[in-house]
């Protein structure tokens, strides 16, 4: 891989977003999509100018990319909403993240097995590891004017918490499909969960209550302005991330506690700044993790799946969220163009990739299990990013049709 041809392209890819960047929104195309649009170009099965090996083989490098990126988008939604937003949504979160994410592992794992023919334990692995919905890929149909302009900030909200919480705490289900797959007995399976988990907790807790009354400090000092502040979220969630790592617990989930403690002791001043972080996540941090990808898809994967690959596709999108969302809209409290709305846009993006390849490092590689779960997160990208802009039009369409008209809330995201 020549690094000198990531940098270039992904600055050049920088320009045109930061050129366009009013108008994206509007458009069939996000980020994301750009960015694997560009690696599939200029990698090995086209232009060749950008030689990588496949995702099956360099899963290390995507793991820890995804990682990164991940911590940085869960820091922000952690930070985008007050504290008393959070806890006004609890119970909806508890059905999301007990009921609706375990039922999306198991059909996802359905699928895989009878639409991909993957055997049982392959077919766990890749239906915990897509399960996630993500929050890289959600903050597009969230974040922004035109967002908060056109949906109500209950449903931003909700997607915006329950994308960076299930990130973290899909884990247990995916370390349970390890177990299965793999020598890790249902003993040891139980023991790391809890300690991975009940660590993160502890530990983004504890980094975050740390890093909120320092910035506190600063701020009575006159020492945080607006730009070091938004700094320090990012220093401060790369932090976490990499004291979780020492201590081996759920990173993802530390980081996300970690900033709801920041954001309940902090001066709340940084919540001006918060969206900017995710607007620079979505629009370009996002760019080398998906031209990189665009590069590396392994579609001899893929070819050797068949017509297996579009059913499986179409299956996934269709099956592993909206159907149990609809189900669930009443302890949800959704109406129904709401459910249909986040039953749709709950997509499997960075996250998936994060599980895959955290798979492979733990089991080796599995080419059928790599292999199908990157062609749902490459479809999910191209969907969610073709039909975001379109997703808002109808949803307001379906409001009108029933005399009702999204009013701007009272609750901005800035606030």
């Amino acid at each position: 891989m020549h690094i000198d041809v990531v940098l270039a392209v992904v600055g050049a890819l920088g320009v045109v977003v930061a050129a366009i960047s009013s108008t994206m929104r509007r458009l069939p195309l996000s980020e994301p999509l750009l960015g694997l649009l560009a690696g599939v170009l200029l990698g090995p099965q086209l232009l060749d100018a950008l030689p990588i090996a496949p995702v099956t083989v360099e899963h290390g490098l995507f793991h820890e990319l995804a990682r990164i990126l991940l911590a940085v988008s869960v820091m922000a939604v952690a930070l985008r909403y007050p504290i008393a937003a959070v806890r006004r949504h609890r119970r909806a979160l508890v059905v999301l993240l007990l009921i609706v994410m375990p039922a999306m592992a198991a059909i996802s794992a359905g699928l895989g097995w009878a639409m991909a023919g993957l055997p049982l334990a392959a077919a766990l692995l890749f239906g915990t590891a897509i399960c996630p919905t993500d929050p890289v890929l959600a903050s597009n149909v969230v974040t922004g004017d035109l967002a908060e302009r056109d949906l109500p900030a209950r449903d931003r909200q909700l997607l915006s918490l329950e994308s960076a919480a299930n990130d973290g705490l899909a884990l247990p289900l995916v370390v349970a499909a390890i177990a299965v797959a793999g020598p890790l007995s249902a003993g040891a399976a139980v023991t790391e969960s809890l300690w991975q988990v009940l660590g993160a907790l502890v530990a983004g807790a504890l980094l975050g209550t740390v890093g909120g009354a320092a910035l506190r400090l600063g701020d009575k000092h006159g020492a945080t302005a607006h730009g070091p502040a938004l700094l320090f979220t990012v220093v401060l969630a790369l932090g976490i991330l990499g004291v979780a790592g020492l201590l081996q617990v759920d990173g993802v989930l530390a980081v996300f506690v970690g900033g709801l403690a920041f954001n309940a002791v902090g001066t709340g001043a940084e919540r001006t700044s918060e969206v900017e972080i995710d607007e620079a996540v979505n629009r370009f941090a996002v760019l080398p993790l998906f031209f990189l990808l665009g590069a590396a898809l392994p579609w001899q994967q893929w070819a050797e799946l068949g017509w297996k690959a579009p059913a499986l596709v179409v299956a996934v999108l269709l099956l592993r969220r909206i159907p149990v969302v609809l189900l669930l809209r009443r302890p949800l409290h959704l109406p129904l163009r709401d459910a249909v709305y986040l039953g749709w846009f709950g997509p499997v993006g960075v996250s998936a990739l994060f599980y895959l390849t955290m798979e492979a490092e733990r089991l080796g590689v599995d080419d059928a299990v790599l292999g199908a779960g990157t062609l749902v997160l490459t479809a999910s990208t191209v969907a969610f990013g073709l039909t975001g802009a379109a997703g808002r039009k109808l949803y307001i369409r379906a409001g009108a049709g029933q005399g009702d008209r999204v009013q701007p809330a009272p609750d901005r995201d800035r606030r």
